[in-house]
């Protein structure tokens, strides 16, 4: 065990509690993407003080992107004395909105119990911290390492992750030879790797009706009512089907080792919206309904999609003046790592020597920047490891632990040792 490494570390707790609680103190809130910019730069300004090059890059034209809201991300790189491989941590910046019930201010840093609390300290401003930390302590001790190290801020992953991870690696900044290994430090627990994620499937259906009087519905056609018999098929035909379908990927929680799709929302006809408290006097000639279908690895996407739409079309047949429009919105396929990958086998030793026990590996429910990193940057020596409990995320009186910082900051320089260095002990 690499004990000077170590103790380099556990000597910059206070440093590393400094720096989550200022990366809490900026409100990155997603919708609408605010404060991108100042914590871009102080992270950049940090990273340049230990000799980085750095670059702000605007994710310009993607979804959101403004002058008033920019799509500003950060990558810092640092070449190392000789050549050799490049490892990059990669970290969204962008946080969800605070929300109600909390008990301390959602963006002030509040460090008791050893405990940092705020949005974001656990998804992952925590991570992030740990990243910078780990990396930092590692070239200290070894200022001659081969190879190149890369940290990035990005935004947007709360939301797709176009203005960040998606629009970089259409840029080439998470391709061959730029980069071979990616580390995306997000709250799954500070013994476990998370190799990958479901598959998802977003869409929007839309119902179409006949607009008329409300007190002579008969005169019109009710999309609201076409939308009813979408959902009572869903609930009788396709929910139990999904309910059948397993998997062999070792998801976490594990409810999610199976098929799921959510109802996102649902609109429809002439809303209150304009004339509060009045409802329309129309038969709604619209109805829209997102779902968001989560798929498993053993699943075939066109297959997903055909479980959907055989539903549509049974009812166009069966139903008088049934008619339906869907819309994809995204799709992403599952991905899982391999076990064997160097990125994996490197984070497990500094799991083992920290933890003295093999890391659990695991697989998100949901979909974060790995996605973009595989199918665009084609790069698959690909995980999540970071600290922080993945089930305080998003929700009020968000925290992330100093020690599961300081322990995950350890894991990540060992793994960043052994993939620069090659040393194994």
């Amino acid at each position: 065990m690499n004990e000077k490494l170590l103790k380099t570390i556990e000597g910059r707790v206070d440093d590393l509690v400094e720096l989550t609680a200022d990366l809490i103190r900026f409100p990155t809130i997603n919708p609408p993407g605010e404060a991108y910019r100042p914590c871009a730069e102080y992270i950049g300004e940090r990273l340049k003080k230990r000799s980085f090059g750095v670059e702000y890059i605007r994710g310009e034209g993607t979804p959101g992107d403004t002058d008033r809201y920019p799509r500003v991300n950060v990558v810092a790189r640092f070449d190392g004395r000789s050549p050799g491989p490049t490892v990059h941590f990669n970290s969204h910046i962008d946080v969800v909105e605070a929300g109600d019930g909390w008990t301390v201010d959602p963006f002030a840093g509040v460090v008791k119990d050893g405990r940092v609390y705020g949005r974001g300290a656990c998804d992952m401003k925590g991570g992030l911290a740990a990243s910078i930390i780990a990396v930092e302590a590692f070239m200290d001790v070894y200022p001659d390492f081969p190879g190149a190290i890369e940290i990035s801020g990005t935004v947007d992953e709360e939301s797709g992750g176009y203005g960040g991870v998606a629009y970089l690696a259409g840029k080439g900044y998470f391709s061959k030879p730029r980069v071979d290994h990616v580390i995306i430090p997000e709250p799954l627990n500070k013994d476990r790797i998370c190799l990958g994620h479901r598959g998802v499937w977003w869409a929007e259906i839309e119902t179409m009706g006949e607009i008329a009087h409300g007190s002579m519905p008969f005169l019109g056609d009710n999309a609201v009512r076409h939308m009813g018999a979408v959902l009572q098929a869903f609930e009788e035909e396709l929910f139990p089907a999904l309910d059948r379908k397993q998997t062999k990927m070792p998801v976490v929680p594990e409810g999610a080792r199976r098929s799921t799709m959510n109802i996102n929302s649902i609109h429809g006809g002439q809303t209150e919206d304009f004339r509060p408290g009045l409802p329309s006097p129309n038969v709604p000639d619209w109805c829209r309904l997102t779902i968001d279908r989560r798929f498993l690895l053993e699943e075939n996407i066109a297959e997903v999609k055909s479980e959907v739409t055989s539903i549509l079309d049974r009812l166009k047949r069966e139903r008088p003046k049934f008619d339906y429009d869907i819309r994809d919105i995204m799709e992403v396929q599952p991905i899982m790592t391999e076990r064997d990958a160097p990125v994996v086998k490197a984070i497990a030793q500094g799991i083992h020597e920290i933890f003295d026990r093999e890391p659990d590996y695991v697989i998100s429910p949901g979909t974060y920047d790995q996605k973009h990193v595989a199918r665009i940057g084609h790069i698959y020596d690909c995980i999540a490891y970071g600290p922080g409990i993945l089930d305080l995320a998003h929700r009020p009186d968000e925290w992330v632990g100093i020690e599961d910082m300081v322990q995950s900051a350890k894991v990540m320089a060992i793994g960043l040792d052994l993939l620069l260095r090659g040393k194994t002990r």
